[in-house]
């Protein structure tokens, strides 16, 4: 077995603390160059990454589901967004040095607290190639060094996004070093990077429950975890039915495979006989299947492919065409289902009620909670971050899209003109 004290993690995660504390000390400009090199050269090198993501994506086809696929794929248009976010992050204000809740004490101290960066970050991730990008971006703005281990199937294509980042990172002036990507595939290597406290501040998991679950119990250091979304959607007995068909459609469909999709669609039993036909129909016209308890059962009939929800399908993230069905008596009976049954991920509620929809903000325990809107917006892009490192469903320091403020801490700082203590 791999030693820690020989392994590429350990001996990466050194390298990127020795450059983390001069990564802090440069200049916004500096960081925000970088960005910008990247963005250009991502767009520029858009022949050469598809000639390596092709591949893996083929090879993943004989092994792989649908929904990992599709976040393995890497297209002109995908990467141009990635670009897009990049340049977006580097829009943004700086993070660091601001000083926040300046007070003047009675004995003339001023006393305030500082932003700064975490230090380094380490990021284990699943076969998701756009996340070596938008980590990277992200801890290069906020100031922090990072270490990416990324999954095996797409590991060559983060391979290539990591050192284009690598290269016009340290080509635009920022420290060498500030940015470490573990080459070798030896899970070995996942419990080295785990264990490497000593150089690592906060590390953040990005896949399913059982690596989240390895990460929580095997890590040293502070872990922020999240990204696993059983989601919900709540049609009220007030609900405006069209815009709900809408919001539903988008929630399931656009992109399934991500983890603010819907995966639960709730409908209030006084308009359970007139929403859940129309909206079968819509879905079964996409190609959702739909797992339906035993009320709705009948109001889907034949227009759309279903068939009867089981009990563990409520717990489950679909990442897929599915959705699970349920129809409720009231808001309380929502609200209880979305309780046992959510991952504190993205809650939706669409009804034209100020009551209802108050109530739902304030009970439905999430990172995101949406009124009148789908899930799908639960995203650091759309919330204005420009990326994420993830989407934290703790109650930490770090709870939904995690951008750059959530990958900085304070220091407090004390302004005095020779006062001492007595």
């Amino acid at each position: 077995m791999t030693t820690t004290t020989r392994s590429e993690a350990t001996e990466k995660a050194a390298r990127a603390r020795a450059a983390s504390r001069r990564l802090a000390s440069t200049s916004t400009d500096a960081r925000n160059r970088a960005l910008l090199r990247i963005a250009d050269a991502l767009e520029a090198e858009t022949p050469r990454i598809l000639a390596v993501n092709g591949p893996e994506v083929e090879r993943g086809r004989a092994k792989l589901t649908e929904a990992f696929l599709d976040r393995m794929v890497l297209t002109a248009e995908r990467i141009a967004g990635i670009a897009r976010d990049v340049r977006q992050v580097a829009s943004l204000p700086d993070p660091l040095g601001g000083i926040e809740e300046m007070v003047k004490r009675p004995n003339g101290l001023q006393i305030g607290k500082m932003r700064v960066p975490l230090g380094v970050i380490g990021a284990i991730y699943e076969s998701r190639p756009n996340v070596t990008v938008d980590i990277a971006a992200i801890c290069i703005k906020s100031g922090n060094a990072v270490v990416l281990r990324s999954g095996t199937d797409a590991h060559a294509s983060s391979a290539i996004l990591a050192e284009i980042v690598q290269r016009e990172a340290t080509e635009a002036g920022l420290p060498g070093g500030i940015v470490q990507f573990i080459e070798s595939t030896d899970r070995d290597e996942v419990g080295a990077l785990l264990a490497a406290a000593e150089s690592i501040d906060l590390m953040i998991p990005r896949g399913g429950a059982d690596l989240i679950r390895r990460v929580r119990d095997e890590a040293k250091m502070p872990v922020v975890a999240g990204g696993i979304g059983v989601c919900h959607t709540y049609v009220d007995a007030e609900a405006d039915l069209d815009m709900a068909e809408h919001i539903v459609v988008n929630a399931k469909t656009v992109r399934p495979s991500v983890c603010n999709a819907m995966d639960t669609l709730l409908v209030h039993a006084a308009v359970a006989e007139n929403f859940i036909p129309r909206i079968a129909a819509a879905l079964g016209a996409l190609g959702v299947t739909l797992h339906v308890d035993e009320r709705a059962a009948p109001l889907v009939g034949d227009r759309a492919p279903s068939e009867p929800v089981l009990p563990e399908d409520y717990d489950r993230e679909w990442l897929s065409l599915d959705c699970s069905v349920r129809v409720v008596d009231s808001l309380d009976a929502a609200l209880d289902h979305i309780e046992v049954h959510g991952s504190g991920h993205s809650e939706a509620i669409v009804t034209d009620s100020w009551a209802a929809s108050q109530r739902f903000l304030r009970e439905a325990d999430a990172a995101g909670v949406f009124v009148n809107a789908s899930t799908y917006f639960n995203d650091g892009g759309q919330f204005g971050l420009g990326c994420e490192v993830g989407v934290s469903t703790q109650k930490m320091h770090a709870r939904g899209p995690m951008g750059l403020r959530e990958l900085t801490s304070y220091k407090w700082i004390v302004l005095g003109t020779g006062q001492v203590r007595s």
